[in-house]
């Protein structure tokens, strides 16, 4: 409790959060300080028990294993490749963000607001693979299965509409750079710990300029990310 009482300064402040919080669950939540630590970002609180860098390791994980368990019922009769992309589709990072600011969970996230950078990054998809830890912790897997697919899947990750992004997204900017004479190259541009994990930001380069650029925690996921940026871009 005291963690709060830090961290509020009035009773009305630390009701406002419950009230918004609990609006975007859906539900009461049990232990209020563990929810606050996920929405906390390193900006403003730099101890690994205070900032939500541990409860979104923990979410990712949790939200992929409900992502995959939600595509096996779905499509009982894809292969492992297809179902394999199609998660990748569902969680990748700018997917995550979009649907954290749609929630709502900038109004409720903490961190240095005067950081520019902060106030127009990914930290929010951040924010709510943290909120899917802590639902996790505070209701078990199963509750927080059936909210991910309620609150998350349903409403905000249209899987018919996945499902028709071109795949091999990649080929199709190598069809269109062959077809016009370009060089298209994918380029590293920056590799980091985050989390734990190595987090890698690609760029998609056309004749050496850079067209887009997208981070994952593989190279994988942020070159098809990448790719699929530079087509949208590119109006392909």
């Amino acid at each position: 409790m005291r963690f709060l009482i830090n961290f509020f300064k009035t009773d009305n402040e630390l009701k406002s959060f419950k009230y918004q919080l609990q609006n975007i669950l859906g539900f009461s939540p049990t232990d209020i300080a563990l929810y606050k630590t996920a929405l906390s970002h390193r900006s403003v609180r730099e101890g690994a028990d205070e900032n939500n860098e541990r409860l979104e390791f923990l979410g990712d994980a949790v939200l992929s294993s409900i992502v995959a368990h939600y595509l096996f019922r779905k499509y009982p009769y894809k292969g492992e490749g297809f179902l394999t992309e199609m998660r990748s589709k569902m969680v990748n990072r700018q997917k995550m963000n979009e649907i954290a600011l749609k929630m709502g969970l900038k109004k409720i996230t903490i961190y240095n607001k005067l950081d520019n950078a902060l106030r127009i990054s990914q930290i929010f998809g951040n924010s709510l693979e943290a909120l899917i830890g802590a639902v996790y912790l505070d209701k078990g897997y199963n509750k927080t299965q059936n909210w991910v697919e309620k609150y998350i899947i349903l409403p905000y990750l249209f899987i018919d509409d996945l499902e028709g992004i071109e795949i091999n997204i990649k080929n199709k900017l190598y069809g269109w750079a062959n077809k016009n004479g370009k060089n298209v190259e994918f380029v590293t541009l920056d590799e980091q710990v985050e989390n734990g994990r190595r987090l890698f930001t690609i760029a998609s380069t056309v004749d050496g300029q850079i067209i887009a650029q997208a981070k994952g925690y593989n190279k994988k996921d942020a070159g098809h990310l990448a790719a699929q940026l530079a087509v949208e871009k590119l109006g392909l």
